[in-house]
């Protein structure tokens, strides 16, 4: 089976060191970013069923203070 992403894991290992679940992180986009993900894209993300857009990412990396980089590579 293809990977929608490769950063999902990531993603998830961000949110949890904040203490945010899945909620947290749909409302911080959209009040931050005015970037609209619900839950389930959340979930779909982190279990690397949907794809990323260069624009989702770096606000995820924006909210999740962690480098597009990182959720990239991991470095």
């Amino acid at each position: 089976m293809r990977l929608a992403n490769i950063c999902g894991p990531r993603v998830r290992q961000a949110r949890e060191r904040l203490g945010m679940d899945q909620i947290d992180l749909a409302a911080a986009l959209w009040i931050d970013c005015e970037i609209k993900l619900e839950q389930s894209d959340i979930s779909e993300i982190e279990r690397q069923k949907r794809g990323v857009k260069d624009f989702e990412l770096d606000a995820l990396a924006h909210i999740l203070q962690v480098t597009p980089e990182w959720l990239l590579r991991g470095s």
